[in-house]
C-alpha cells in the first residue's frame, strides 16, 4: 500500500511529541505545511484543507473556520 507525502507527514506527527504540538499551535494550513516542507515532505496548506475531515496514521485533519475565509474555497 502506497501512502502520500501528507499520511507519512501525520505519521511523523502521530510518533514525535514536539511536532503533534508545534502542529496544533499552528494558526493556518500553510503554517503546517510548511512544517512538514521543512521535514521534507511535499505538502501544501490546500493537501490538507482538501484532507479535512479525515484521518491517516491516527491524526484527525481538521479545519477551522476562520472569520472572512471564503467558505467551500477548498472543496
Amino acid at each position: 500500500m502506497s501512502t502520500t507525502p501528507l499520511e507519512q507527514f501525520l505519521a511523523r506527527v502521530r510518533a514525535d511529541p514536539l511536532l503533534r504540538r508545534r502542529v496544533s499551535e499552528a494558526i493556518t494550513a500553510d503554517e503546517v505545511s510548511l512544517l512538514a516542507q521543512d521535514l521534507g515532505y511535499p505538502v501544501s496548506g490546500s493537501d490538507l484543507l482538501r484532507f479535512s475531515g479525515r484521518t491517516a496514521s491516527g491524526v484527525r485533519v481538521t479545519r477551522i473556520e476562520h472569520p472572512g475565509e471564503y467558505p467551500g474555497r477548498y472543496v
